[in-house]
């Protein structure tokens, strides 16, 4: 597969999980407004609460994460060799340079973060620069301004609200079992109490249906990303050969938490072994040894 048509495929594939999730959050929404009586009324309380949720996610998500993740900003004078790399990459794929932090750890990784290209961070480690060689660092880099120039950022902020809201919902059903239901006297009745059987089942299983999505749009992303990080470079075995190393390099990185996990190139808590199809469900990046596949395929 050439590294077109993996992009093409991986839009599509992201897309179809997201309009998956979309439909998802719409049934909870409606089932828990006929199980509990309150109708479209409930539908309201959540675009209420997931845009007030998201408001705050887009203008200062990214704060959020340089701050918990320890992060502090350079100029070109700190790393002259980092910025022209990121300055290189930026001119060839024709967007602004974002800004640039550095987290002080031994522990090869990268993130990029920031709603839009006008508002980025791209943040690494010292620990990639001392054990990446250029081209391969400038495969890492590339990689990480593909999720801004494919808003990824924004996009994955989108989903981790919806996945707060489906939360939130569910345990806002659960309480409203105790106080009682609505007044809308037209969704009484026998089919009320199969509502309320489906949102009972609904509101245990989907915050993990939820999360599951989640980690699923996270997987596709990051394979987009690498495809497009190679479509800029020209060279795919540069990201190739620096996943590689960084995978091989078992030093877990202590700035990294659940919450930003989903950020870094790699997954940053090492020592986690590939399990079954299953256990992969659960995993916020692909596999390392497919995704080098696919790039030396290209």
């Amino acid at each position: 597969m050439n590294i077109y048509s993996q992009i093409s495929a991986n839009k599509r594939k992201s897309w179809l999980i997201i309009f998956i999730f979309i439909i998802f959050v719409t049934t909870i929404l409606y089932v828990y407004g006929k199980a509990s009586g309150y109708g479209l009324s409930y539908a309201g309380i959540g675009l209420i609460v997931a845009g007030l949720m998201s408001f705050s996610s887009y203008y200062y998500s990214d704060k959020m994460i340089l701050g918990m993740s320890g992060a502090k900003q350079i100029q070109k004078k700190d790393n002259a060799q980092l910025f022209r790399t990121v300055e290189n990459l930026c001119i060839g794929a024709g967007m602004p340079i974002p800004k640039i932090y550095i987290i002080a750890d031994s522990a090869p990784n990268a993130f990029a973060t920031g709603r839009d290209p006008n508002h980025s961070v791209v943040c690494v480690t010292t620990g990639i620069l001392d054990k990446l060689n250029k081209v391969e660092l400038e495969g890492v880099i590339a990689h990480e301004l593909s999720h801004v120039r494919n808003y990824d950022i924004r996009l994955m902020a989108i989903v981790v609200i919806l996945v707060g809201l489906v939360a939130l919902l569910a345990d806002f059903f659960m309480r409203s079992l105790w106080w009682g239901h609505g007044t809308d006297r037209e969704d009484r009745g026998n089919s009320q109490g199969v509502f309320l059987l489906i949102g009972i089942v609904l509101a245990i299983l989907s915050p993990l249906i939820a999360t599951l999505i989640q980690l699923a749009v996270s997987r596709k992303r990051e394979f987009l990303a690498d495809a497009s990080g190679a479509l800029l470079t020209r060279y795919p075995e540069g990201l190739a050969s620096a996943l590689e190393k960084i995978s091989k390099d078992k030093e877990p990185l202590e700035a990294a938490n659940n919450a930003t996990a989903h950020l870094y190139i790699v997954n940053p808590f090492k020592g986690k072994i590939q399990g079954s199809w299953f256990a992969n469900l659960f995993n916020t990046h692909p596999p390392i040894e497919e995704r080098i596949k696919i790039l030396r395929s290209m």
